[in-house]
């Protein structure tokens, strides 16, 4: 594979072809925040905390760095007024959703989020998916999974798999960075149980 020079917040990296950004902004020691983004996965780009923007060609976009490969000469930038401003809506957005997560309240520290601007809608899942594609991608066990689609989405056991697979398991539990997983889970073994 041919290497690729790109300049990441100013600094000279080199990555390898078919590298995400978000990989060379990490072999760089350049730290982008994510949610969804786990080492063992396929990139998923669900929640759109790791945006970067970027110069190719003379034009400026954003783009989420976790999916994008890189390219020769490009230009990026990790951390601006307009990159913080997004993610800072979208941590408030996510608190509504788990307003006790602490790895939210962290990062909603960090960019001056506050926990309080929208009406709390807590089902404490910020569909992150990481749960979902580890049991799937990883282990192989698809034992959750996620039902209905838009603002009814939830993550949900499959009860016949879950009671075989995940009680020995639970590799997936200290990936949710809500801490909903163990939550669903519970529900789930309660309701099945004889």
């Amino acid at each position: 594979m041919s290497e690729i020079l790109l300049q990441i917040d100013g600094k000279e990296v080199r990555a390898r072809e078919g590298m995400t950004i978000l990989e060379a902004a990490r072999s760089a020691g350049i730290h982008i925040p994510t949610l969804c983004h786990h080492e063992k996965l396929e990139p998923f780009g669900g929640c759109r905390l790791c945006i970067v923007e970027l110069e190719s060609r003379g034009s400026t976009r954003l783009v989420v760095s976790c999916v994008y490969l890189v390219e020769k000469n490009l230009v990026v930038r990790t951390r601006s007024e307009k990159i913080d401003r997004i993610r800072k809506m979208i941590l408030e957005l996510l608190l509504a959703h788990a307003p006790d997560s602490f790895v939210l309240e962290e990062l909603a520290r960090e960019y001056g989020a506050d926990r309080n601007r929208f009406e709390k809608e807590a089902s404490f899942c910020i569909h992150c998916g990481l749960c979902v594609r580890y049991c799937a991608e990883v282990k192989k066990k698809n034992a959750i999974g996620f039902v209905d689609r838009g603002i009814h989405k939830e993550i949900s056991f499959i009860p016949e798999i879950a009671a075989r697979e995940c009680m020995k398991c639970r590799e997936c539990f200290p990936l949710c960075p809500t801490e909903a997983l163990q939550a669903a889970f519970v529900l789930t073994m309660g309701l099945t149980a004889p």
